[in-house]
């Protein structure tokens, strides 16, 4: 018989919400007060989602973040900065330490879980892969990448996947560093990221992705995600990390 774990759908979310809901999960699981969670959010208006341990001037135009509307929230998880919108889907897993499913070495585990995102741009005929140490490629190019964090004996790890995101916007708002374009042998954003919509060649109708990425996980993890909605405990935490934390400028400017 096959792990039930929960699944959740939280539509369009601002981005206060979207990290507040996070930790909130992650701090609900930790207290054994809800199971293992998958749940997916998509993000607007649009934001740069900034690394824990980055600096936002180093990796951020505030100017045009500014002049186009764009908003700067950090985030508990490592990792890079991103700019992501409401064409962006982003999906999130919380799981106890203690699940066998989830490698205890960390690099491990980014492959571990990004398979169900493998699983599902392959099930949509695309030639999707995973290349440490947590990005997703569809025929060489980023389409998906990820950040982690353990706390609490509990390991949240998130990840995006371009639908039909405004690369254009991404990038006059992202700063790359030299060292990093290099790395990627690409000139700029535009040349090293590719949308869901470019791939397929199609417009994708964003319901039936959510769906086939819920079966990707579920087979990948060995897994059943039962629908369900958020604890009464998670609502009241959100609000409070959105107040205390993450709508305030101490915390997203914070470095």
């Amino acid at each position: 018989m096959r792990e039930v774990w929960r699944f959740l759908d939280l539509g369009v979310i601002d981005p206060p919400t979207s990290g507040a809901v996070g930790e909130a999960i992650l701090i609900t699981r930790s207290k054994n007060l809800v199971p293992d969670t998958l749940f997916l959010y998509q993000r607007d208006p649009p934001a740069c989602s900034i690394g824990y341990f980055q600096a936002v001037e180093n990796v951020v135009n505030v100017e045009e973040c500014k002049r186009l509307g764009v908003d700067i929230s950090r985030r508990i998880t490592g990792g890079g900065a991103i700019y992501s919108d409401k064409d962006n889907l982003t999906y999130n897993i919380v799981v106890h330490e203690n699940n066998k499913k989830v490698p205890q070495d960390i690099l491990k585990s980014y492959e571990v879980l990004c398979r169900g995102v493998v699983e599902s741009l392959k099930m949509l005929g695309l030639n999707a892969s995973f290349k440490p140490v947590n990005d997703i490629l569809v025929d060489g190019k980023k389409i998906s990448g990820s950040s982690q964090t353990r706390r609490k004996k509990v390991v949240l790890h998130h990840g995006t996947l371009l639908i039909k995101t405004d690369i254009k916007t991404m990038s006059k708002v992202l700063k790359v560093s030299k060292e990093k374009m290099s790395d990627k042998v690409a000139k700029s954003i535009e040349e090293r990221v590719i949308n869901l919509e470019t791939a397929l060649k199609e417009e994708p109708d964003i319901e039936a992705i959510k769906n086939i990425l819920k079966k990707g996980f579920e087979k990948t993890l060995d897994i059943e995600l039962v629908s369900g909605e958020l604890s009464e405990y998670e609502k009241k935490l959100t609000h409070k990390l959105i107040t205390e934390k993450y709508s305030t400028r101490e915390w997203n400017f914070r470095r």
